[in-house]
């Protein structure tokens, strides 16, 4: 006779409902229990925000499932409001609170799965942050308090700490909605999966849509109208939403003896099971293995979730599951941009202690003639001497998550710089120039590798300007004159040098720009080629400089390197 299964599966979203949908799917005799101590079962978390800022008008519509749908549909019994507040693993029985009466009740199994996720921190260190105009975001009950909180109450002014995934997207969903934004960030830059020269991209979209961008600077107290900063500094808000990250929700485990790893996530081994027989674990709450420094690490996205969940419930069943390590590809809207990274930063390279050099490219999305075309900044990070891609990182209005999905497939295989610059990829004027960013990418890579000639980032013009530094801005004079330049910069353009040499100087560095990069590589070969040795392509060029410059000029009265910035041309 065929042995039932008895499946329970804590806590619902993206890691338990797809425990419990794939469980379904491999065997139609089991009996599958979920508990969920909320009142929604199956949502999109992700996106919350959306429904602040009005792009989603019926915040029912990020219910993704109900209860009653997954009881129909696929047999399984749901029960919302029901928390899991013990589990007894000799007996394999949990021991269920009713949230809306306090009845307790017990449920044997023959499978555990915990899908507790992860809160929301709130440092205890922080006055006032049991008030009621405080709050965080992580279920459709939370978005529901805040819309509720702010129309309500008739608020103008709301400051949003921390400048992560979450507090970017209420950040922009409120600010287009018509509320005072002030966004606060105790790190130097927002974005922690970027690097700082590209963050400044993201911050400038910021600056410009009037969100009041403080860096540097942490929450200390929170009163009725206003917070009071770590500098002493005051801001406006009669609303406080906390987005400075989560932490996994362990208590349960804990309780009953499963181990924790070393990021105080739930330990589980490659079948997710922890160390208690027949008790798994997926999604937020637990540690993963991040397949570029192969060190335990946590990764709160709903993909790595619904992939865990599959596995989980696969080795149940004496399937072979692959799990190669995670990493870390994301992407984000903001306001008129789009954002896609994955990898490893220069930062993350450096703590691990990683050989490494990048480029940074600026390329158009399609053949520049055809209508909407725009540029997109990319950075590609990868291990010296061998050229194997650690990272990625795309700014632009259009496709970024496009290059991000094709390089985190190439590392996923080790793929290298050389790998990069050969990959054959999809070509129409419409969609992409014949020669693709990341071809680009991979062949300036390339060529730093080989030694064909040098670089320095756009983290370095300011000191060069300020230390009177040879620049050459090749660019035609028109642009020069009527685009803007560098202040201390002298313009050859590519279309002169030759007949030019004479202003060039041998006995010391040159450092070359454009408006993109491809006309002063261009010249830093010719140079080198005529003997010149101590020649320097400046990476991003002019559109480079101009986006790393811009947001700190503005906000922290430094003095412009540049004469006028090129992106104010066109508006």
């Amino acid at each position: 006779m065929k042995e039932h299964k008895k499946i329970i599966v804590v806590g619902g979203v993206a890691g338990g409902a797809s425990v419990a949908a794939r469980a379904r799917r491999l065997d139609e005799d089991a009996e599958i229990t979920m508990f969920e101590k909320g009142p929604d079962v199956s949502f999109s978390n992700c996106s919350l925000p959306y429904y602040l800022g009005n792009v989603i008008k019926d915040v029912n519509k990020v219910l993704v499932m109900s209860a009653e749908d997954l009881r129909n549909q696929d047999a399984i019994d749901v029960q919302p409001n029901s928390e899991v507040v013990d589990i007894d693993p000799d007996e394999q029985v949990v021991t269920v609170k009713r949230v809306l009466t306090g009845k307790l009740e017990k449920f044997d199994y023959d499978y555990l799965f915990l899908s507790p996720g992860a809160n929301p921190i709130l440092p205890k260190n922080i006055k006032g942050i049991d008030r009621d105009n405080v709050f965080t975001l992580r279920n459709v009950v939370d978005v529901k308090k805040i819309h509720n909180y702010l129309t309500t109450n008739k608020i103008s002014d709301v400051a949003v700490i921390g400048g992560g995934f979450i507090g970017l997207e209420v950040a922009e969903n409120l600010r287009n909605r018509g509320y005072n934004i002030s966004l606060i960030e105790a790190a130097d830059h927002i974005l922690g999966t970027l690097d700082e020269e590209m963050a400044q991209i993201v911050q400038k979209q910021l600056y410009d849509h009037k969100v009041n961008l403080v860096l540097n600077d942490g929450l200390s107290e929170i009163k009725d109208d206003k917070i009071i900063l770590g500098s002493g500094k005051s801001v406006k808000a009669q609303a406080v939403i906390m987005a400075i990250g989560v932490s996994p929700d362990v208590k349960l485990a804990e309780k009953i003896g499963i181990k924790l790893g070393i990021t105080g996530a739930i330990k589980v081994d490659e079948h997710y099971e922890t160390n208690v027989k027949n008790i798994y674990a997926v999604g937020d709450a637990i540690e993963v293995t991040n397949a570029l420094t192969h060190k335990p690490t946590r990764l709160a996205l709903a993909w790595p979730a619904q992939m865990e969940a599959r596995r989980a419930a696969d080795h149940i069943y004496g399937r072979q599951i692959n799990a190669s390590g995670v990493y870390g590809c994301s992407s984000i809207h903001v306001f008129d941009t789009n954002v896609a990274s994955v990898g490893l930063t220069e930062e993350k390279c450096n703590q691990e202690g990683i050989p490494y050099d990048t480029i940074t490219v600026v390329v158009p999305y399609k053949v520049g003639i055809m209508p909407d075309n725009a540029d997109i900044t990319i950075k590609i990070i990868f291990s010296k001497p061998e050229g194997i891609l650690l990272g990625g990182q795309a700014i632009g209005n259009a496709g970024v998550d496009r290059y991000i999905d094709v390089l985190v497939t190439m590392m996923k295989y080790h793929g290298t710089v050389y790998d990069l610059a050969n990959q054959e990829l999809c070509y129409s004027p419409w969609f992409s120039t014949a020669k693709n960013g990341l071809n680009m990418a991979g062949l300036a890579a390339t060529n730093l590798l080989n030694g064909e000639y040098k670089h320095v980032s756009v983290k370095d013009v300011r000191k060069l300007s300020e230390q009177d530094a040879f620049i050459i801005d090749c660019r035609e004079r028109f642009e020069y004159e009527e685009h803007g330049h560098l202040k201390k910069s002298v313009n050859i353009p590519l279309s002169e040098f030759r007949d030019r040499l004479d202003e060039i100087p041998h006995d010391k560095p040159v450092y070359i720009h454009c408006l993109s990069g491809q006309r002063s590589y261009f010249m830093v070969r010719a140079l080198e080629n005529l003997g010149y040795d101590q020649v320097y392509n400046i990476d991003g060029s002019y559109l480079g400089i101009c986006q790393y410059e811009y947001f700190r000029d503005q906000t922290e009265n430094r003095s412009p390197i540049v004469t006028k910035y090129r992106f104010e041309l066109l508006h």
